[in-house]
């Protein structure tokens, strides 16, 4: 099969062996795969969880159809169309778990819809309702809002009932996006006063909720936001891993701060984050009331071309990539 393997210095479009489902897994032929944040550190040499060094096939999430299941897997048969998160995607065929494995929604969605969906909605819908304890009525901040994920939370708090969204973004084009996908408020977090300007949002009280895609410096500035005994969730450290913490504000408003990631979960534990966003989402997934935009879509000859699109930070919403 064609596939994207790792070198050790970078990446060749090349042959690769068809992988083999397990008794858990399914096999799936790739119509179209997404791109990720966590492919480009991979790609340059980075690790990602287990993923990365020289022989291996990155890509978290894919769209296919359903070729081959392992004696153990429920719910899914040949033929089906499906969507998956897991590793490997960045090939013809890639096998996933059965229990990261969703069926796409409707019939007339497209393998290209469908590819900017099991991440962002797995990842979300975790950080909010799980981790994050969101309950209707509350305000939600979703820090860097106009990543696929960002636009994904927004929508997914509206849906579950907040109160309010806020939205934040440096990029005043996309910032002007966010009301588009849920935000009631959208907020530039270049400006050192955007704290004071979500409070004053949400009537003069700190808000709820944080989901926080940078961290970095915006850690302290995230605390200034958060009401007394609210709650913040470490979803990415786009702007840095290391940053000063003030432990007296976090102290002082009794914050419950929660760093999450999928790398050091169990099978079971991925299995359970996708059966709950699954149950709460397929009918807002069906009907089309929960989107990504796509910003460009690249054949797999041309998936060096959408790498560089990432790495410029040029996109809003999500780079698709289809096999040809």
């Amino acid at each position: 099969m064609k596939a994207l393997v790792l070198n050790g210095h970078g990446y060749d479009l090349t042959e690769a062996a068809r992988p083999v489902p397990t008794a858990d897994q399914v096999l799936v032929q790739v119509k179209a795969c997404g791109l990720n944040r966590a492919d480009l550190g991979v790609i340059a040499g980075g690790m990602h969880g287990s993923q990365g060094g020289a022989g291996t096939i990155p890509g978290l999430e894919w769209a296919g159809d359903v070729v081959e299941v392992g004696a153990n897997v429920k719910g899914f048969k040949v033929g089906d169309r499906v969507m998956c998160s897991g590793s490997g995607a960045y090939a013809q065929y890639a096998v996933s778990d059965w229990g990261r494995t969703m069926h796409i929604p409707s019939a007339s969605m497209t393998y290209e819809q469908a590819v900017t969906l099991p991440i962002a909605i797995q990842t979300m819908h975790n950080a909010l309702i799980t981790v994050g304890e969101m309950r209707p009525g509350e305000t939600v901040l979703i820090q860097g809002a106009s990543s696929g994920v960002g636009l994904m939370a927004m929508q997914i708090a509206k849906a579950l009932g907040a109160k309010k969204v806020i939205g934040t973004s440096s990029n005043p084009e996309r910032r002007a996006q966010l009301k588009q996908y849920g935000a009631d408020v959208a907020l530039d977090n270049s400006d050192p006063d955007w704290p004071k300007q979500a409070i004053e949002a949400n009537g003069g009280v700190g808000v709820d909720l944080i989901i926080d895609q940078l961290s970095g410096a915006m850690a302290n500035q995230n605390l200034e936001a958060c009401k007394v005994l609210g709650r913040i969730v470490n979803v990415g450290r786009l702007a840095g891993r290391f940053a000063e913490f003030d432990f007296d504000l976090h102290a002082m408003k009794r914050i419950k701060y929660t760093g999450v990631t999928f790398r050091t979960r169990s099978v079971e534990e991925v299995r359970e984050i996708v059966r709950l966003a699954d149950a709460a989402l397929k009918d807002s997934l069906k009907s089309g009331s929960l989107s990504l935009p796509i910003d460009s879509v690249y054949t797999f000859d041309k998936i060096g071309d959408a790498f560089a699109r990432m790495k410029a930070n040029q996109h809003f919403g999500k780079i698709v990539v289809t096999m040809n």
